[in-house]
């Protein structure tokens, strides 16, 4: 998470597709890959020819050659996602992003790997049963790449990890998502909002849908469920 919104007052986050909470400092769910897993993903990959890069609490780590193979995906992804061209690079999407290190790790949340086709998922879904696969994109259900994580990893089971913690009541809980992962999360939460530019499954499992995230989808949210006033906004 970036520096900004820590300073923004933010106490806790839910990560990993939530296989990670934490609140106040507290870890209250680490659910990641072991060594061996990500081993044996890492291997599958390269035997593969496919680009990817592990997403670890320390960072992210890109393999060999993601940063010139990643260049027209993160475009792609840039523009599903606002409807704009953008130049943007690699470099800017994943500020953070190491190259020089071992890709053989004991602390990683999730892989995440370009997509040449759909064959790319179906045989990593096949080689890894004991993981999670999944995909995402840009606008809607475009899948650009494929992820792989640790089984029994669910944002919202991840929601009610962290409202048993802090004792807080479902009821009052709001959830906002745009891909067919956050499903569970908000089917969990008191309210559910889809964003427009989310697919079909996310909207037809929300209590509200709301504009797209460029087009102040969130503000015009906020504002429907009266966490806003007009004069304090």
């Amino acid at each position: 998470m970036s520096e900004e919104i820590w300073e923004m007052g933010v106490d806790g986050l839910i990560g990993a597709n939530g296989g990670y909470v934490e609140d106040r400092g507290e870890v209250l769910l680490h659910n990641g890959l072991s060594l061996e897993q990500c081993q044996r993903v890492v291997d599958f990959l390269h035997q593969r020819g496919l680009e990817f890069y592990l997403e670890s609490n320390s960072g992210l780590y890109g393999s060999e050659h993601f940063k010139e193979k990643g260049q027209p995906v993160i475009e792609k992804y840039a523009y599903q996602k606002t409807g704009v061209p953008s130049p943007i690079t690699v470099e800017e999407a994943f500020p953070d992003m190491r190259f020089s290190e071992s890709l053989y790790r004991d602390d990683v949340n999730k892989i995440s790997f370009i997509l040449n086709s759909p064959d790319d998922f179906y045989a990593a879904k096949d080689a890894f049963p004991d993981l999670l696969a999944g995909t995402w994109g840009g606008k809607g259900e475009l899948a650009l790449f494929g992820d792989l994580r640790a089984k029994d990893t669910d944002k919202g089971e991840a929601v009610r990890i962290l409202l048993d913690h802090i004792g807080a009541k479902r009821d009052d809980t709001i959830a906002f998502g745009d891909a067919k992962i956050d499903i569970p999360m908000l089917q969990y939460c008191g309210v559910g909002v889809a964003m427009g530019n989310g697919g079909d499954e996310i909207k037809a499992a929300a209590d509200y849908l709301t504009d797209d995230v460029d087009r102040d989808g969130l503000y015009q949210a906020f504002l429907h469920l009266g966490l806003l006033d007009r004069k304090g906004e």
